[in-house]
């Protein structure tokens, strides 16, 4: 067993790395350029929305009161007339990138302490880059790759859109794998 505190190195380091991928996947290559559509009426819905003072928030619709409700006649008529869906209502202004880059790297370097973790206790020290690939590496997957798929069961997010954050996450797996392997301590020639 390898203590979290020795692995220090490898957390940041791959945090950093995990960072610096994202970045290129999202900025420098257009494989997410397609995520989202323009809603047609765009100013019609936006004035609708706005008319009705929506505080920022998570919103479905239709939305009923209950579990009950959900069978209802009334309610089945409103999801048979539709639209169905849900929609996220940001504050007012422009986003703050700074604050989402900060918390996505919050997020990497939890998902590293993570992985270290469950590395530290799967491979010991001196293992050599392959082992402690192995097991950085299917943690680091599945910190990384599988959370936006219950968007696309639950919410209706195209699957196409998930699978590319999959994809997403699998690279930054790789990544964390990577720099697990090369500087796990006391790392043994392969």
């Amino acid at each position: 067993m390898v203590p979290l505190l020795d692995l220090w190195l490898p957390i940041l380091v791959s945090a950093i790395g995990v960072f610096l991928a994202s970045s290129v996947i999202h900025m420098a290559l257009p494989i997410h350029k397609s995520d989202y559509r323009k809603l047609p009426s765009e100013d019609s819905v936006m004035s609708a929305i706005r008319a009705a003072s929506i505080a920022p928030g998570e919103y479905m619709f239709p939305m009923c009161n209950s579990m009950k409700d959900m069978s209802s006649p009334e309610f089945v008529a409103r999801l048979n007339q539709g639209p169905v869906g849900s929609i996220v209502v940001r504050p007012n202004g422009p986003c703050s990138m700074g604050k989402a880059l900060g918390q996505w790297f919050v997020l990497c370097l939890t998902i590293s302490i993570f992985v270290a973790y469950i590395a530290g206790i799967g491979t010991p020290h001196g293992a050599t880059f392959a082992q402690a690939f192995r097991v950085a590496g299917a943690a680091a997957v599945l910190g990384h790759a599988f959370g936006t798929v219950s968007n696309s069961i639950w919410k209706g997010v195209d699957w196409g859109v998930s699978l590319k954050f999959v994809f997403d996450g699998v690279v930054y797996g790789l990544v964390t794998a990577a720099v697990f392997g090369w500087l796990w301590p006391g790392v043994a020639a392969v």
